[in-house]
């Protein structure tokens, strides 16, 4: 996929090194370090992204009627070489975020358990900037993982605490979401 290194906190070939070394370095504990990583991140996105949006006459990503934002945001991910990305209707209080393409998933090392940690805090920080409050993101489904796409479910950090605790109790995504309201 061709793709904008400029738009980018982080290039595709340093995130995974990055990975690769955490991994090596750290064993499980990786994933923390790589989701601060991330999250330290998003305000360059944030800026990449506010760049982009005044460059297309669009004024701040934060000003944008929410159908325009989607599809500006869409559009920004994939230009910026993260992947194409959809949204996904998981109810009022969580926003869904699904590709078949995502990058930090393309040559990572095959876990159990999705793991693109880089993303989840980067997605948390980019959206909590443009959000009323701050937000936390969890992936759902990795391809790393073997799962056809990644998905990574937006909220507030206590809706999306709750959730992950229906995940873990056995419950599938849409099924944690509506249970939490």
């Amino acid at each position: 996929m061709a793709s904008d290194p400029s738009l980018s906190p982080l290039s595709q070939p340093a995130l995974r090194a990055l990975r690769q070394a955490l991994m090596h370095d750290l064993g499980d504990r990786f994933a923390g370090v790589l989701q601060q990583a991330g999250s330290a991140g998003g305000e360059a996105m944030m800026a990449a992204f506010d760049g982009w949006c005044s460059r297309r006459g669009l004024g701040h990503p934060e000003a944008l009627a929410m159908p325009r934002f989607r599809a500006a945001v869409t559009d920004f991910l994939r230009e910026a070489g993260w992947g194409t990305v959809r949204f996904v209707d998981f109810g009022p209080s969580v926003l869904g975020l699904e590709a078949t393409d995502w990058a930090e998933a393309e040559d990572a090392p095959r876990l159990p358990y999705p793991s693109c940690f880089y993303s989840a805090g980067l997605l948390a920080d980019l959206f909590g900037r443009v959000a009323d409050g701050p937000m936390a993101c969890l992936e759902v489904s990795c391809r790393a993982a073997d799962a056809p796409s990644c998905c990574f479910l937006l909220g507030s950090p206590e809706v999306l605490t709750a959730v992950h605790q229906r995940i873990v109790e056995g419950m599938d995504p849409e099924t944690a979401v509506r249970a939490v309201g």
